[in-house]
C-alpha cells in the first residue's frame, strides 16, 4: 500500500502540475493499492482545494484513520525526533506513525519532513 502525502495530492489533483502527472503515472505503474490518512484529508478540506470535483475525487480513496496505536507510535517517534536535535511537525509524525502501523509506503516531496524515522518506508 502506499499513501499518498499532502503535498503529492496537491501536486496531482489542484495544480494539475507535470511533477503531478508524473507522480500518478508512478502511481499507476506501481500498481499498489493506493491511501491517504484521515490527517491529509483535513489539510485538503482545510482549504488546499476549492474546486468541488477535485475534492470528491480525494474523499473517493480510501482514508487510513487516526488509531490508538498511531498516537503511542507518533508520541514515541516525536520524542525521538526532539531528543536528536531534530524535531519535527506533529501531524507529519503522526502520518508516519499510521503508514508504519499499516505496513505501507509514505509518497511524499517534503522527503527531510521524514527523515530520521528510521522505520518508514518513502516510495520513491
Amino acid at each position: 500500500m502506499i499513501i499518498i502525502d499532502t503535498d503529492v495530492l496537491i501536486e496531482i489533483f489542484d495544480k494539475e502540475s507535470k511533477k503531478g502527472d508524473q507522480a500518478l503515472q508512478k502511481l499507476k505503474e506501481s500498481k499498489e493499492n493506493i491511501a491517504i490518512t484521515s490527517l491529509n484529508l483535513h489539510e485538503i478540506l482545510f482549504g488546499h482545494l476549492k474546486r468541488k470535483k477535485k475534492i470528491k475525487e480525494i474523499t473517493s480513496l480510501t482514508t487510513l484513520s487516526f488509531t490508538k496505536k498511531d498516537a503511542e507510535l507518533s508520541a514515541e517517534i516525536e520524542n525521538m525526533l526532539e531528543k536528536k536535535g531534530r524535531p519535527n511537525t506533529r501531524i507529519d509524525t503522526m502520518i508516519a506513525a499510521i503508514a508504519i502501523n499499516n505496513n505501507a509506503k509514505l509518497y511524499t516531496f517534503n522527503k527531510k519532513h521524514f527523515q530520521g524515522i528510521k522505520q518508514l518506508s518513502l516510495f520513491e
